[in-house]
């Protein structure tokens, strides 16, 4: 299958390193208005075609797949573009910063019958993984209670040397940012919210949005949950963790990015022994960086398209999360 990759930065870079060292990916071209990104990664790509407009590159090549990993307020635009001219997309988190604009994705893909999906590549995680399956079989009985953290550091310099980052056009807040990846597990295990109490506020930096907020949540299954996030913790992350108390048990997913099973008590489903639940950064070939599973994001995808029963998340489904964080601001202001 053949990728195209627009927007060359941190999370761009992964993308790029992750399908040059898949066996059935081929990238053949990448796209940044930063024309000295774009030749860095296309000398150290022995090459790689590459364009500073994402028009041109559409026009100009024919590519599977649209790997959309732009700043959030160009998401949407970028995606529907693609769909259609007539590309399937894969779109990075958040998929949007509206549902309206959500809507309007998924609508282009239906139009234009191509494919949309949404990375969500903490759904891979192992800890994650066994959660859900102790989750759908039941064995935590009723579920009462999720709490989930996002405790994390990011100084000023990170808001700094972005001209979207902190803007609430451009980047829409933290929730979008630092905890979409947890709203969408929480969401995934317990349905959609239907009731929101929440506060927010800048506490320690000097940007548009909000660096700090709590929510109090229901889920449609009945689960209550609390949301605590900030970017305020001193010199480094702490930790991002989901507490799941059950009738039948209690899970603590934790780490700094829910690699960890911290505990576990779950009524005849005790852990299988010699599992590695150890945090540990990715290598993709030419890259390195923080732990992630965008590699099976990927070979989900590629799968995906000879099994239809392989997950990866599509657009009808990455949109839910943008509905809760929608809501949680609303009900904050």
């Amino acid at each position: 299958m053949k990728f195209a990759v627009v927007g060359c930065g941190s999370i761009g870079k992964r993308h790029i390193a992750v399908l040059d060292a898949e066996p059935n990916a081929d990238i053949i071209a990448i796209c940044d208005i930063d024309e000295n990104k774009c030749k860095e990664l296309s000398l150290l790509y022995n090459n790689l075609p590459y364009f500073t407009s994402y028009d041109k590159m559409l026009t100009a090549i024919k590519a599977d797949i649209i790997n959309v990993v732009t700043p959030h307020a160009l998401h949407a635009p970028m995606a529907i573009k693609a769909s259609n001219l007539g590309f399937n997309v894969l779109v990075e988190k958040p998929m949007a910063l509206t549902i309206k604009d959500c809507i309007a994705m998924n609508d282009a893909a239906i139009k234009n019958n191509t494919k949309l999906w949404v990375v969500k590549q903490n759904r891979h995680n192992i800890p994650i993984k066994l959660a859900k399956d102790a989750i759908n079989k039941g064995m935590l009985g009723k579920i009462f209670l999720v709490k989930c953290d996002i405790l994390w550091n990011r100084y000023q310099g990170y808001y700094d040397e972005s001209p979207w980052r902190g803007k609430i056009k451009e980047e829409g807040g933290a929730l979008y940012t630092q905890a979409s990846h947890f709203i969408d597990l929480l969401v995934w295990w317990f349905g959609d919210v239907t009731s929101v109490k929440a506060q927010i506020a800048t506490q320690n930096h000097n940007i548009e949005t909000e660096d700090t907020g709590n929510a109090i949540l229901e889920f449609e299954t009945g689960t209550l949950g609390s949301l605590n996030w900030t970017t305020c913790v001193f010199n480094k992350n702490y930790e991002g963790s989901i507490t799941i108390i059950g009738q039948n048990g209690t899970i603590k997913i934790g780490g700094q990015y829910l690699n960890k099973i911290e505990y576990w008590d779950v009524q005849g489903y005790p852990l299988q022994e010699g599992i590695d639940f150890s945090d540990k950064p990715n290598a993709y070939g030419k890259y390195q960086g923080t732990s992630s599973n965008h590699d099976k994001v990927i070979k989900s995808i590629l799968e995906r398209f000879n099994s239809p029963e392989i997950e990866a998340v599509e657009g009808f489904e990455g949109m839910k999360c943008i509905d809760a964080i929608e809501k949680i601001y609303q009900a904050a202001k």
